[in-house]
């Protein structure tokens, strides 16, 4: 036992000799204490011999044992006899023994607290499983005393309690308004029931409500389109309520995969992009859109997009495009740009068919072409296979072995849409994805591939090989949306010209980088749809994340949704209570831009001009004077102004300047039906459309000019619109229609009619053919176009006609021609009766009808502006009628005819 001296040996102790009971040589004399194994503790202990002729002792400490200080001793013990006398000589030793001695605790220690004071601080109206751990030890040696078996709170009545592992929390919500600070005493008990020498203080204060976030999170943010960049967060900080941190990281996200090809960009076709980002012309389009002339796209099924592209979608079976052999061959297969937007995914995909070719047995080709060269074939094809995008590349099918350059790249396989702009200079290959460069791997590929048939073919979304029986098949087919794929001959442009074709007009910027704080990180992805904030002091990030803006470069942008996320990661000291932010999701609303007004004038409504004019070998332009101005109106909101008095909005109207504004297209169409081209047809200077990179449709129905141009230049390329009428074809009008539209049709001007009148000569007009021309248009009106002039009928029919002047003209003649009979057949019964009064006149010079006085005055000076009228006079037997017919109008040659006959008093009347 701890604190004595006495050893219990367990077996007692003994020493036998076998020469009892002889005397002296059969008594044990005495025991020698000799040390341990580890060479301690024989010097505290000593052995005796209680009774020589049994042999019996007894071990003992030669002073008390202290158990913390030694809790176990080991040593050796040996026995001696008395010898052959009393002298002890030639004594015998016995062999030695080994003792283990365990000392016994006493609980001679109480727990001790390992401080004396304990503080926490907790928020208010919660429950906490733990608010702070008190600790006691006790200095005894063994589990049975040193442990402690429970804490006791010995303040009464406190909202508090305490475990066995001293953990303390509270049994009620806290409320600082009621008490801030408690104050109480915890003790301790070792498992002897000790209790601790000195009692523990435990001070808990209460802190305020206060709730840990962001604070000032507006969940609409609105955006006016041509406001530039706006602050997203402008009002937001975050609260940690006192709680330390050393990390916070901070990710906004803002998602536009839904607006046009994954963010806003300008809306003009890939063409237009191209030219005003001033990239190098000559690509050729291999996914065109269907026409007569690009029938390879026309089975491909098509999807609406919002930026007004077209799209192409492939289900890896059936959906191939076929590149005639006459526009593959105008690119070479060993220097050439290769561009596209692709999307994996899409609607009405199925897993491929036919499979071959164990190395591409997963894979999906987009582009796969076989090119004829000088004297020999080369062949690439571009696939993706998983997260990975690769070029088969063979620079002569028929000897040198192929190189496949892959990428791993996560845009690959994310179901969003990615810009590809591949440059081949073989050996260089050049890739840029959204307008950022990657290094490929590079592979040879020594496997047993056959050899690609020395034919010239170029295959969108799939690739051909040769099958059983020598069949060739595609395989590989493309499961996703394709657009804007071309190829040039040539290197990639510059990385500023990739940029532009790419660039998001949109996304997520920093306001001022110099006013960053010290510790702080900003990083924006290549689309500047993610930004990342990093630092380490609260009142920094807090600044930092105010200058979080929003920024649009379009003028007019795409109205919609953009939702909008922050997630933040906060990193503590102390781990376990560290702060867990949930994530905010709001959304951004950019609203409506106001549409551009495009206003066409300055022509018409009429343009009346000789037919021999329209008859010469440039014709008559149509639009000489032609003037097109672009403005922008801004209405005050009213309601606005009642409910929220500091936001007032000023009306005013901005006028743009011509320049500044760019055209996409205009359209000339005749109106009525299609232009014969055997009569008529449009002209338009080419050498100007092609110096100014525009493209022209010339149909019988309309002619469309496209291509995003200034102004300026579709005002000069009109105003050179000229109609042209073949000899002797010359009608009585024809109307058109003139439209044009910015933004790839989004925003759309008035319409412009315009009359064209032909004026026919007098000989000309009552010429036969012309008269009989005319009767047919006024019986078969369902097979021209000419419209009643001064009048807008109402016809849902688009060819429906409407009787013109010379309809008109026609009816006065034939109403004169029956006026003219019936006073010839009233006159000569009258001569008649008055020849049988009289008894015998000659009836043969009476009766004749006199036409002398019969004569045509042609009066140029009257007013274009007059309208036809017929009046006839007629009073009684005898009366002279008067006809007046009025020709066509015409500006500046005004024709009337007056139809007059003298009277009987031989005076002429003029009408």
């Amino acid at each position: 036992m701890e604190n004595d001296n006495t050893v219990l040996l367990n077996p007692p102790l003994f020493a036998l000799d076998k020469d009892a009971p002889l005397h002296y040589a059969g008594e044990i004399c005495g025991f020698r204490v000799h040390n341990g194994p580890s060479g301690s503790s024989s010097v505290q202990f000593e052995a005796v011999v209680l009774d020589r002729s049994t042999g019996e002792g007894l071990v003992r400490s030669k002073e008390p044992l202290d158990c913390e200080s030694q809790r176990e001793h080991s040593f050796t013990i040996q026995a001696y006899d008395c010898g052959e006398g009393p002298d002890g000589a030639n004594s015998k030793k016995s062999h030695k023994a080994t003792v283990h001695v365990r000392v016994n605790d006493v609980n001679e220690f109480s727990p001790v607290f390992v401080e004396r004071r304990y503080e926490a601080s907790v928020p208010e109206g919660r429950l906490f499983d733990h608010i702070v751990r008190v600790e006691a030890l006790d200095a005894d040696c063994s589990p049975q005393y040193s442990q402690i078996c429970f804490y006791d709170i010995i303040t009464p009545n406190v909202p508090f309690v305490i475990d066995n592992d001293g953990n303390i929390k509270n049994t009620e919500p806290l409320d600082s308004k009621r008490q801030r600070v408690h104050t109480f005493w915890v003790t301790a008990f070792d498992c002897g029931k000790n209790r601790a020498q000195a009692d523990a203080q435990v001070v808990v204060t209460v802190k305020p409500s206060c709730k840990p976030g962001w604070i000032g999170w507006s969940k609409r943010v609105e955006y006016t389109p041509g406001s530039g960049s706006i602050p997203l967060f402008p009002s937001l900080h975050l609260e940690t309520c006192e709680e330390t941190v050393w990390n916070i990281q901070a990710t906004v996200e803002l998602q536009t995969g839904h607006i046009g090809k994954g963010c806003d960009r300008d809306s003009y076709s890939d063409r237009s992009v191209r030219r005003l980002c001033g990239a190098v012309r000559g690509e050729v389009d291999l996914l065109p859109p269907p026409s007569p002339a690009a029938n390879w796209t026309s089975a491909l099924p098509t999807l609406p997009s919002s930026d007004s592209s077209l799209v192409f979608s492939f289900n890896g079976s059936t959906h191939v495009a076929m590149v005639p052999d006459s526009i593959a061959a105008a690119v070479s297969g060993d220097h050439f740009t290769l561009q596209l937007w692709m999307r994996r995914g899409g609607i009405n995909t199925q897993p491929p068919t036919n499979q071959a070719r164990g190395n591409r047995r997963e894979e999906e080709t987009i582009v796969c072409s076989t090119v004829k060269n000088d004297d020999s074939f080369s062949h690439y094809s571009l696939s993706v296979h998983g997260c990975r995008l690769s070029l088969f590349y063979w620079p002569d099918v028929s000897a040198a072995r192929p190189v496949k350059f892959l990428w791993k790249l996560e845009q690959v396989c994310d179901s969003e849409w990615h810009h590809l702009s591949l440059s081949v200079q073989f050996p260089s290959v050049t890739l840029y994805v959204d307008g950022v460069t990657f290094d490929p791997a590079l592979i040879h590929d020594n496997g047993a591939i056959p050899n690609p048939a020395p034919r010239q073919r170029l295959v969108i979304g799939a690739c051909w090989e040769k099958g059983g029986r020598g069949i060739y098949d595609y395989v590989g087919g493309y499961r996703g949306l394709l657009s804007g794929v071309t190829v040039r001959p040539g290197s990639v442009e510059p990385h500023s010209v990739v940029e532009c074709l790419y660039a998001c007009r949109e996304g997520l910027d920093f306001g001022d980088l110099e006013t960053l704080g010290s510790g702080m990180k900003v990083h924006v992805n290549p689309s500047q749809s993610v930004l990342v904030l990093e630092g380490d002091d609260i009142e920094s990030f807090n600044r930092a994340v105010q200058q979080v803006t929003y920024r649009n470069s379009l003028r007019f942008a795409t109205p919609g949704v953009r939702p909008l996320k922050l997630t933040t990661s906060l990193r503590c000291f102390n781990e376990e209570s560290c702060l867990t932010l949930r994530q905010l999701e709001g959304y951004l609303v950019v609203l409506q831009p106001d549409a551009p007004q495009i206003s066409l004038s300055g022509v018409g409504p009429h343009l009346a001009r000789p037919a021999p004019e329209f008859e010469g070998p440039r014709g008559v332009p149509l639009f000489p004077e032609l003037r097109i101005v672009c403005s922008l109106s801004h209405a005050v909101n009213t309601a606005a102004q009642a409910i929220w008095p500091s936001r007032i909005t000023t009306t005013h109207t901005l006028m743009s300047d011509a320049v500044a504004h760019t055209l996409d297209g205009c359209e000339v169409q005749p109106l009525g039906e299609e232009l014969n081209p055997e009569r008529e047809e449009l002209l338009v200077d080419m050498d100007a459309l092609r110096e100014r990179g525009l493209e022209i449709i010339n149909t019988t129905a309309y002619i469309a000019i496209t291509g995003a141009e200034s102004i300026s230049v579709y005002e000069d390329v009109l105003r050179s619109v000229r109609y042209r009428l073949a000899k002797g074809s010359a009608r009585f009008e024809r109307r058109f229609r003139l439209s044009c539209s910015e933004m790839n049709g989004r925003y759309t001007s008035n319409e412009l009619t315009l009359e064209v009148n032909f004026l026919h000569s007098l000989d000309s007009l009552y010429h036969p053919s012309h008269l009989l021309a005319s009767q047919q248009q006024f019986l078969h009106p369902s097979h021209h176009s000419g419209e009643l002039s001064g009048h807008t009928l109402p016809n849902p029919h688009r060819n429906s006609v409407v009787p013109g002047a010379a309809t008109v003209i026609i009816m006065v003649c034939v109403g004169f021609l029956v006026v003219m009979v019936i006073l010839g057949v009233f006159r000569i019964r009258s001569i008649h009766r008055r020849g049988e009064g009289t008894g015998g006149g000659s009836k043969e010079d009476s009766g004749q009808w006199d036409d002398s006085a019969l004569t045509i005055i042609v009066n140029p000076m009257e007013s274009y502006e007059s309208r036809m009228g017929i009046s006839a006079d007629t009073e009684g037997e005898g009366e002279e009628d008067e006809e007046v017919v009025e020709s066509p109008d015409d500006a500046n040659d005004d024709q009337r005819i007056i139809i007059k006959k003298e009277g009987r008093d031989g005076n002429p009347r003029r009408y």
